[in-house]
């Protein structure tokens, strides 16, 4: 005959559910609201359920200590009503991603039907002569990128650390909400100070690396015609080295924030564990704190990717558009997709808007791609299984 029993809290139905041999007979079990909100409904002879009602599955008489108990719930209408808006917002979400990527489609298909394969390796752009392709910009748009994590990274990487392991009380809320902050400046900001300030201050860096790593290929700066090596600051003006710093400096608070995150749940224990065998902090943050938040670095680090990749108002300001590949990055002279968009936009004619939305939808592609890697990262960091 099943046995009735009475629970305080949610504790005691934990405990209950955890603890496998403490229970050998069946038992029945019916809970109401016990615990206001909670859900668990109470157990007594005539129970008044506030909402949904959850109630532990009935063993079977063969109940065994190896056996797992379950519990049934019945959705309250509040968490009806929540899954369904939930849905909703998902759905739609996913639906406007969806008509963007169908309406680039055919609005590129036209440019896409007369280049085929070919858009992708073609460097020129003339739509009208029907000569065109992205084989530059999509260089110049990586390597912008690229340059942008080699600046961004480091800056990122650090600034996380600092809020998250050594900077305590208000001065660090503080510095949060500055980092925080700063995601939100508008682009053209960052543009305008790296056309007007940063510009003039980068080219005798840009000039100092060309003379002493000029053997390194992409930091040697020469006239493509006599091969001579270029040393007046006009040929190391709107760069893709200029640009990478800007973009960089822009992802960094991004980038920041999931870092920061992640640094952040690194299990107290294993930071206590260490201080114990006595490592230093820097020594606890190499072996506990690094480990446990490399997947929040990774996601980080491609988040910002996914922007630099399409950063556009402060790349267009910078830079010095041209189209063909320019492997010296510390030259005048780059292109990315965003910026040939918004370059070319105006006055393009209708098979021209086709050749940009063909680019647009390769743009589109690259960074759907990269950001639904980054948040797939992310999301498995969460669960903290990169450490034991």
């Amino acid at each position: 005959m099943a046995k009735r029993r009475t629970f305080e809290s949610l504790t005691d139905v934990h405990s209950l559910l955890t603890d496998k041999t403490s229970v050998k007979e069946p038992v029945e079990r019916v809970f109401a609201d016990e615990i206001e909100g909670s859900g668990v409904e109470r157990l007594d002879d005539s129970p008044e359920t506030i909402g949904g009602t959850t109630r532990i599955r009935r063993e079977p008489a063969n109940y065994g200590a190896g056996d797992r108990r379950s519990l049934v719930s019945t959705p309250s209408r509040s968490d009806s009503v929540f899954k369904v808006i939930s849905f909703t917002a998902g759905a739609t979400t996913v639906g406007i991603m969806l008509a963007v990527g169908l309406f680039l489609s055919v609005r590129a298909n036209d440019a896409l039907q007369v280049e085929g394969i070919n858009f992708l390796f073609e460097q020129q752009w003339s739509p009208d002569t029907h000569e065109f392709g992205i084989a530059a910009v999509i260089f110049g748009t990586f390597t912008i990128a690229i340059i942008a994590m080699f600046v961004g990274v480091p800056l990122a990487v650090g600034t996380a650390l600092l809020l998250s392991e050594v900077v305590r009380g208000p001065l660090r809320g503080f510095l949060v909400s500055l980092v925080d902050l700063m995601a939100a400046v508008p682009s053209v900001v960052f543009g305008l100070w790296g056309l007007f300030f940063l510009q003039a201050n980068v080219i005798p860096v840009s000039k100092w690396i060309s003379t002493y790593f000029s053997w390194i290929p992409i930091f040697a700066v020469q006239d493509s015609s006599t091969g001579q090596t270029l040393t007046e600051a006009s040929a190391f003006t709107s760069s893709a080295f200029i640009a990478g710093i800007v973009v960089g400096l822009m992802v960094v608070p991004t980038q920041t924030s999931v870092m920061r995150e992640a640094f952040s749940q690194a299990p107290v224990g294993e930071r206590e564990a260490a201080f114990a065998l006595g490592s230093t902090r820097w020594g606890m943050i190499r072996t506990v704190v690094l480990p446990f938040g490399r997947g929040g670095m990774i996601g980080g680090v491609m988040l910002g990717l996914g922007r630099a990749l399409g950063e556009t108002i402060a790349v267009y300001l910078i830079i010095s558009p041209i189209f063909t590949i320019n492997w010296e990055v510390l030259k005048t002279g780059t292109n990315s997709v965003s910026a040939l968009i918004a370059l070319r936009y105006g006055e393009a004619t209708q098979f021209g808007l086709s050749a940009l939305m063909a680019a647009g939808l390769v743009l589109f592609l690259i960074t759907l791609i990269v950001n639904f890697t980054a948040s797939s990262i992310v999301a498995r960091s969460r669960s903290g299984a990169q450490t034991n």
